[in-house]
This record gives C-alpha cells, sequence and structure tokens, in this order.
C-alpha cells in the first residue's frame, strides 16, 4: 500500500543500489513502550538502537519507510565536528561545556564507523578521509585555522595546499584545503536500514506508514496518536528534522518546524566512469566539501560513479532539466565528465538553523527533540540520535555534552522561500564573481 506522504525517490542511486529495507508493518491498533520515538531516519533509528541496546522497551513509528526523509537522500558524506570550529564552539558554551561538546562531535564520525562494525551493517562504509576545500584565497585562511584548531586537540590532519589539493581531487578548482582522517563515507539509505535492522535485533518494534497526528498527555504518560493506533509511553522522542510538517500540516508537536529552515539538496550521479576517467577524479577515495557559498559536495561510489551534490530549487523534482546546475558544476571542475550520461537525479530537505548548531529541546516533562544538522546529518544525527536516548533514559540536561535550549521559532518562518530565493541568488552572484577556484 503505497504511503500517504509519499516514498524514497525512484531517480535516486541510493534507492537503486540500497540493501534491501526492514519489515515495518503499520502501526495497528493500541500499543505501550517505555519510549516512542517519532521518524525513522538517523536520529530516530539511532536514539531507538541505543535504546534498545540498554534492554529500553520502544516503539519507533515513521510516516513512510525508515529513512525516507534525508537520511536516505543525501550525499553519504561521513564529516566529523560541527559548522562552528573548536575555538568558537568553546568560546560560545565555555572551557568545560565547549571542551566536552568539542570532543563529542569530534567523534561523531567513529561513531557511525564503529555501530557499522559492531552490527555488520553493509552500507559501503570507507573511512578514507573528508576534505574541506577552499574555493578562494580569503575562504583558504579560515579553512586552515579550522584544521590547525582541531589538529591543537589530536586530530589527524593535513593541510593541503594548491599543489596537493590538486593532486589528492584531480582538479585545479580550488586554493588549498584540508583533510581529516576521520572522516568517510557510506551509501546512505543502506546505512539507515542496517540501523533499522540492528534496531529490531535489540527488541525495537518499528511501524512504517504510520503518521503520527499528535502528542498528548495522557495520565502521567504521553499518548502519541496516529490515524491507525496511538503509543502509550512514559517518554517521547521527536526526530522529524526537516520533515517536521507532513502532510497538509499535521505536526505532532506545533512550533517545531519553525525552528529549522527547510531548504532542498540536489544531487546527480553517472552511470559507471570508464577506468581512464575513474583514476583522474578522487584518486584517494576522498569525499569533498568545498567553502562556496553555495556549496558543492562530492565522492565516488564503489562502482566509479560520480556523485555530486548542492543547492536545489524549493521542490522535490525527477526532472533533470531541474538538475542542470548541478551537473554544469560537475564539468567545471571536471571537464572531462562532459558528455557522460548524469543516470540519476534526486534531492530532498535540509534542515538549516540560524545559529548554524543542531538543536535538542526538552519540549515537556518526559519529551525530547533533536533537529537541524545543516548538511552534517549522517554523523551529527547519528549522535544526537544517542544523546536523545540519554535524555529518555533520565540522564539530565547537564549529563550530556550538547545544550538543551527551549524553542525559538524562525523569524518571519512563513516567508521564508521568497527571503531564500533571494538569498539564493545573492550568493550565487557572489561565488560567480570569485570565479573557479577564487580565480575571476
Amino acid at each position: 500500500m503505497p504511503s500517504a506522504v509519499g516514498s524514497l525517490p525512484r531517480t535516486s542511486l541510493w534507492t537503486e543500489t540500497a540493501t534491501p529495507p526492514a519489515e515495518c508493518p503499520p502501526l495497528d491498533g493500541s500499543q505501550r513502550a517505555d519510549v516512542c520515538i517519532v521518524g525513522g531516519g538517523f536520529t530516530g533509528l539511532s536514539a531507538a538502537l541505543h535504546l534498545g541496546e540498554n534492554g529500553v522497551d520502544v516503539v519507533l513509528l515513521e510516516a513512510s519507510e525508515p529513512a525516507f526523509g534525508a537520511s536516505g537522500r543525501n550525499g553519504g558524506q561521513v564529516i566529523p565536528g560541527l559548522k562552528l570550529e573548536p575555538d568558537e564552539i568553546e568560546a560560545r558554551f565555555g572551557s568545560d561545556q565547549g571542551g566536552r561538546l568539542v570532543e563529542a562531535v569530534g567523534g561523531a564520525a567513529e561513531l557511525v564507523f564503529d555501530l557499522i562494525r559492531r552490527w555488520g551493517i553493509e552500507c559501503d562504509a570507507r573511512q578514507d578521509g573528508w576534505i574541506k576545500a577552499a574555493h578562494s584565497p580569503g575562504a583558504l585562511q579560515a579553512v586552515l585555522q579550522g584544521a590547525r584548531q582541531w589538529s591543537r586537540r589530536g586530530a589527524a590532519v593535513e593541510e593541503l595546499d594548491r599543489g596537493r589539493i590538486a593532486e589528492v581531487t584531480g582538479t585545479d578548482g580550488y586554493t588549498g584545503g584540508w583533510v581529516d582522517q576521520r572522516g568517510g563515507v557510506v551509501q546512505p539509505l543502506s546505512y539507515a536500514r542496517g540501523l533499522a535492522r540492528a534496531a529490531q535485533r535489540s527488541g525495537v518494534r518499528l511501524h512504517g506508514d504510520t503518521l503520527v497526528t499528535e502528542v498528548r498527555r495522557q495520565g502521567s504518560a504521553w499518548a502519541v496518536g496516529t490515524p491507525v493506533g496511538s503509543v502509550l509511553a512514559q517518554q517521547v522522542v521527536l526526530a522529524t528534522n526537516a520533515y517536521s510538517d507532513l502532510a497538509g500540516g499535521r505536526r505532532p508537536w506545533p512550533g517545531l518546524a519553525q525552528t529549522v529552515i527547510p531548504v532542498y539538496s540536489y544531487l546527480v550521479a553517472t552511470a559507471p566512469l570508464p577506468e581512464s576517467i575513474r583514476r583522474t577524479i578522487l584518486p584517494k577515495g576522498h569525499a569533498v566539501s568545498d567553502t562556496r557559498r553555495l556549496l558543492r559536495y562530492f565522492r565516488l561510489d564503489p562502482a566509479g560513479r560520480m556523485v555530486m551534490g548542492g543547492r536545489g530549487k524549493f521542490r522535490e523534482s525527477g526532472d533533470q532539466s531541474d538538475y542542470r546546475a548541478v551537473m554544469r558544476t560537475a564539468t567545471e571542475l571536471y571537464p572531462q565528465l562532459a558528455g557522460h550520461d548524469w543516470k540519476f537525479v534526486w534531492g530532498g530537505k535540509v534542515a538549516l538553523t540560524l545559529d548554524h548548531l543542531p538543536h535538542l529541546h526538552e519540549l515537556a516533562p518526559g519529551v525530547h527533540a533533536g533537529l537541524g544538522y545543516n548538511g552534517r546529518g549522517v554523523a551529527m544525527a547519528t549522535l544526537m540520535g544517542k544523546w536523545l536516548a540519554k535524555r529518555a533514559q533520565g540522564a539530565t540536561a547537564k549529563d550530556v555534552p550538547f545544550p538543551t535550549t527551549p524553542l525559538r521559532p524562525v523569524p518571519l518562518h512563513r516567508w521564508r522561500q521568497p527571503v531564500l530565493s533571494l538569498a539564493v541568488a545573492w550568493k550565487r552572484t557572489l561565488d560567480r564573481a570569485e570565479g573557479l577556484g577564487g580565480r575571476a
């Protein structure tokens, strides 16, 4: 039976190549649990798995199928850390909490790869490193500051000058950058499906095609309502991220969706490239994100397909013509791709926050939420799920490295699309003025 909120895009490389999904029948009737999780992406699945490993009775409800949202559509880059660099994190949160937070987020990528190893998740995982590539001399200075801050904290990083970054990326489009050996890549849909199967093996009950429409107090517990049944639980975790406003505005927690700005990220992928071309692109197997205002991020998959991502239009689309700008980006960096077939196109929503940080909320006693990963969802959402599991098990806000904050709706949230359209146009103009690799 088709999901009421849609399904994963059939034009996606990940949908084409993922491992089979876990069996997640719809909820039917009433159930009880210690914890009810709403949302089956990386955040919810990680929370479910960490709770299940500790013997907690968990029910997870997903409106479509696990990884329907950003978790099944992203670029699959496993990036340690946050958008903010370590010194800024410590300045913002103080040396004690800031230091604990830097240590935790610095280990986020390793958490992903450790779960993959422990649970035998088949998801084409490779920890070959992640490159932050500077598109201009000005951007390079900021990038290298971040590299040095992580290096002082013991991270395995390497600074890259223009010659070295050209060598490891196969393009002369960047002025320099750094490589973080903690990072890597996964097939994100396979990773999420592996988390789902691992959670089931730990005793979690997963239900797909089950849209949550309300969360309300019922005595000393919380009733999580759906059109086909309900779950009564002592603790609730909301893990809906950029998809917090599904199905015509029915929201399990009013106001949560207004705390993030959902934007569409578009990805394209070629058919497997000939070996003569494949060996000229990312020869060391790194994943790359750059410093453009409308950033580019790219990698190769194990079959030698080029996967390129960038900012998309304000809608989901399977129309190849909507992806021409992302394709053009790829051929600007790698002219040898010109004329090759872009076999796959897909997109999905990413949740941005005004402070560039994820948000962890206690919405009411026993109701927790985590969202807003700003394009770093594979590692950060997995880590957030671990933190949410701790909170649901009784850990206090002080026991978790990340600060718990109140809901703060984005000002003028209803006007976000026209405002974002203007901002995107302006950023695109600035990027073009700086030219490829900062050479105007």
